[in-house]
């Protein structure tokens, strides 16, 4: 479990297919305190790490990951959002976060307003109905932050300069793709009202 608090950003140092997977190597300042086995969200992807080396890390991402992320659009020298999973004894700074991308949007709009930023994202209405809802939290590349214009199909998000500069979102261009995991209670509450208009409930 992690909590969209972003504590690097690494960057891809190779990349090896092997079948319809791919093997990234990471080149990250998280490297010599990783273990193999230990889980890490990658742009929001949670990973397994599979060997460590020095200042870099390997994780395998399969066919279904690479295919419902942009993870599968990942060059050598992509910087890649990183962050532990939650320890026993942290603090929820962020929301509730599963790692489990739920489907990619755009980058439509970048607005700069007064030394913050105004992204505007567009996505495709999943089968699942996930909304986003106003002033509710979303996970953008695995970034915690509170959305608003919400809408069926888009919403805002104000970056301040501070995740402006940590994160991948200064890199981040318009047209860009995106990982969107939308706040698993809101996921848990369109679920059971599904189920009861149906009567299944």
């Amino acid at each position: 479990m992690f909590t969209g608090i972003i504590e690097s950003v690494g960057e891809v140092a190779d990349m090896v297919k092997e079948g319809s997977n791919c093997h990234f190597e990471i080149r990250s300042t998280l490297a010599p305190d990783l273990k193999v086995d230990q889980s890490i969200s990658h742009n929001g992807v949670c990973l397994t790490v599979t060997e460590v080396t020095g200042e870099t890390y390997w994780v395998t991402a399969i066919n279904e990951t690479l295919q419902r992320s942009n993870l599968g659009r990942l060059q050598k020298g992509s910087p890649v959002n990183l962050e532990r999973c939650m320890s026993a004894q942290g603090r929820f700074d962020g929301h509730i976060v599963q790692g489990h991308v739920d489907q990619t949007g755009v980058c439509h709009k970048i607005t700069e307003e007064a030394g913050s930023w105004l992204f505007e994202f567009m996505y495709e209405p999943a089968a699942q109905d996930y909304l986003t809802v106003e002033k509710g939290s979303i996970t953008v590349n695995g970034v915690s932050l509170t959305c608003f214009h919400a809408h069926d199909n888009g919403f805002t998000v104000a970056i301040i300069p501070y995740t402006f500069q940590h994160t991948n979102f200064h890199q981040l261009q318009e047209g860009d793709l995106v990982n969107l995991e939308f706040d698993i209670i809101g996921k848990y509450i369109s679920r059971i009202l599904s189920r009861q208009s149906f009567g299944k409930l």
